[in-house]
């Protein structure tokens, strides 16, 4: 990697070493409750959770990282990077505390919340901070190691979850981020310094505010729509309008600011705007496979949850292959081709899953596993470096959180949208063999295969199965189909300006370090 104009090529690599290494537990962290949701649901090893406490302590954390990227980003441009890295290191360690030891599902939500704000804090510091310590191709394979991470984080935590678990208590699942943090902490503080700008930029308390409350109540009606499966409900779509309404409001307030936290304009750029977007429709993708993918182990397969832990190491695998092949391949070929070929190439993985069944070989899966591994990690970096690339250093904060913020809601709408095709799916499929059940067990054998399986009733557990196959492949294909969208905007918004003109020198001017 070249030397950055303030630093030295060890200083670099000693920065980068601590960026992707701190984030990691935000990464894991996505992930790796899903793994223990059986053991919270039991009332001796957990915590007795309901199916509803149970997504609402995903939900929350992706619903709090999701609306306060803005306000993150905007307060490292104003107080520093390396500050906020630091702050939201703290409140993610001291929330892993509060969620281990949390004494009902209540306080685990709550906790859990709280966790989601530490990440929002960490995710757009380290990404600004690549973006400050290094320049041009550098940059892009700086994101491409960063990227990585991010997918064996993502990819690895059910497999730490798993051997968690069957070892110790259901808190260790959160207790494992303590050490982490705290050499994180201590690593940031050694080698980082604190990049900020040279002029003091008056804080915008209404731009964050208004994104933060517009993607809550969007959030929040999307995710309430996963969980009831129903579109039609006052709980459903009243957030979801009120929630569009504030983001308008954001919008017509940034427009109108001097200094606003995030430009609205640079979204009307066909490169950021269109590449975030492709981004936004993949991570939609990645969230609805692992949602039905982890039921498929678990629950139809019947995996323990070392075993469907161990399951998806190849996704991992492939991730931590794939960043750096793609940040090569891109040098030699291009963005567009390397990073379309590689969408392509997911959304066909994706699809697979609709010709799984109850015996399908594992081999086969875990080959599957891997090729959409390789892929993915084909696309994320080079599109991050590529859309982050095209901001000022002076908007490196702003930019990343709205690049974070758009895959996490992506993510959302992958979890209440494949979820809601889930359940009407399944619900049309078990009620063929509901023919002269009691009513108690219609009403909880149509809320979820899980709960079916629970009456111990043989030719439901069949039926519940079945159904459940059938819903998993008719949600694979509608996912599939956002990922080939992702693949059309990508085309669209990486094609090649039909007279380039010359490309602004960022100057080096642009941030000030603070040791």
């Amino acid at each position: 990697m070249s030397d950055s104009p303030a630093l030295s090529r060890t200083r670099q690599r000693l920065i980068l070493a601590v960026l992707v290494f701190s984030p990691l537990i935000v990464w894991l962290d996505n992930t790796i409750l899903n793994t223990a949701f059986e053991t919270l649901a039991s009332p001796g090893r957990g915590l007795g959770a309901s199916p509803g406490e149970l997504q609402w302590s995903v939900g929350s954390y992706t619903l709090v990282f999701a609306t306060l990227m803005f306000t993150a980003g905007a307060l490292g441009d104003r107080f520093g990077h390396r500050t906020i890295l630091l702050a939201g290191l703290t409140v993610f360690g001291l929330a892993s505390v509060w969620a281990a030891y949390a004494g009902g599902p209540g306080g685990l939500i709550t906790a859990r919340a709280v966790m989601g704000a530490g990440s929002a804090l960490i995710v757009p510091a380290s990404m600004a901070i690549v973006s400050f310590t290094f320049e041009g191709p550098a940059r892009a394979s700086a994101f491409g190691l960063f990227s990585t991470t991010a997918g064996i984080g993502l990819a690895g935590g059910p497999l730490l979850a798993g051997l968690l678990l069957a070892h110790f208590w259901w808190g260790s699942v959160f207790l494992v981020n303590v050490p982490v943090v705290l050499v994180g902490i201590a690593a940031v503080l050694a080698f980082v310094p604190d990049f900020r700008q040279p002029v003091p930029r008056r804080l915008d308390l209404a731009g964050p505010v208004l994104s933060a409350a517009g993607l809550a109540g969007l959030a929040y009606g999307l995710i309430k729509a996963g969980q009831v499966a129903e579109w039609g409900r006052t709980d459903v779509w009243m957030p979801i309008a009120a929630g569009l309404v504030l983001l308008v409001a954001f919008v017509t307030v940034e427009l109108k600011l001097r200094q606003p936290s995030f430009d609205p304009r640079l979204l009307a750029a066909r490169v950021f705007g269109g590449g975030n977007a492709a981004l936004g429709l993949l991570f939609f993708a990645m969230t609805g496979t692992s949602f039905y993918n982890a039921f498929y182990l678990q629950g139809a397969r019947g995996f323990s949850a070392l075993s469907a832990g161990f399951a998806t190491m190849p996704a991992a695998i492939g991730v931590m292959l794939g960043a750096p092949v793609g940040t090569r391949l891109v040098a030699r070929f291009s963005v567009r081709p390397v990073t379309a070929t590689g969408l392509t190439v997911a959304a066909l993985a994706i699809g697979t899953s609709s010709l799984y069944g109850l015996h399908t070989p594992l081999a086969w899966l875990e080959i599957v596993m891997l090729i959409q591994g390789l892929a993915i990690g084909t696309v994320i970096a080079p599109v991050t470096a590529t859309v982050l690339s095209t901001l000022p250093l002076a908007q490196a904060g702003s930019g990343s959180a709205v690049n974070n913020t758009i895959r996490q809601t992506g993510s959302v709408l992958g979890i209440a949208i494949g979820g809601s095709i889930m359940s009407i799916v399944y619900r049309h499929g078990i009620d063929g063999a509901l023919t002269g059940a009691p009513e108690p067990v219609k009403r909880q054998a149509r809320i979820s295969a899980e709960q079916a399986r629970h009456l111990n009733r043989p030719d439901l557990t069949r039926a519940a199965d079945h159904a459940f196959i059938h819903a998993m492949h008719v949600t694979s294909l509608w996912v599939m189909g956002i990922a080939f969208t992702a693949v059309a905007v990508l085309l669209v918004a990486l094609r090649p300006a039909s007279a380039p003109g010359p490309q602004p020198v960022e100057p080096v001017e642009a941030a000030v370090l603070v040791e």
